[in-house]
């Protein structure tokens, strides 16, 4: 379902849109949506961004251009969740504090990682498949692990470009 305060921007690709489900979000120009994504009200996405299926992004969680979100990647919202307040009632909106998650242009997150409130992904950052991020990532950093950990640098690795041919990834 994407409801009707979506605004998506020109050229976004939203596959099965029958089977996606967003709702009070902003998609920018020329981004790639799976099928079985879930975006809720009041997140950002940027421009040439690649979103993957199965992929959760709660409120509070602002992506910036071109940042690729692998499948299944979890994002959280709030630090010390509970159903029921002390009382046992149970909670409402009103009962939380929403923290907020940042993911800066060109990071890369692995499939299957989930990333906690409250946490800003650097700039070009690499998380990978499958780490739980419960501090910031710096830019151009490569963490991966439970917790997430640094294990180095992406303008140190070598990548290869579509031909086979080795390059220095930028």
């Amino acid at each position: 379902m994407i409801a009707s305060d979506v605004k998506l921007g020109s050229g976004v690709k939203i596959y099965q849109p029958d089977l996606v489900n967003l709702y009070g979000c902003s998609i920018g120009d020329n981004t790639k949506i799976g099928a079985f994504v879930e975006i809720q009200k009041g997140v950002r996405i940027g421009c040439h961004c690649k979103i993957s299926s199965h992929t959760f992004i709660c409120s509070g969680v602002t992506i910036e251009d071109g940042v690729f979100v692998g499948h299944g990647v979890m994002f959280i919202n709030d630090i010390y969740p509970r159903a029921v307040n002390p009382d046992g009632s149970l909670q409402t909106e009103e009962d939380w504090e929403m923290v907020t998650t940042l993911v800066k242009e060109r990071a890369s997150i692995g499939s299957n990682a989930t990333i906690m409130g409250g946490v800003t992904i650097g700039e070009q950052a690499m998380v990978g498949a499958g780490a739980v991020v419960t501090r910031d990532v710096p830019p151009f950093a490569i963490v991966a692990g439970v917790p997430a950990r640094i294990i180095g640098d992406v303008r140190d690795v070598k990548m290869h470009d579509a031909r086979g041919s080795e390059a220095t990834r930028q």
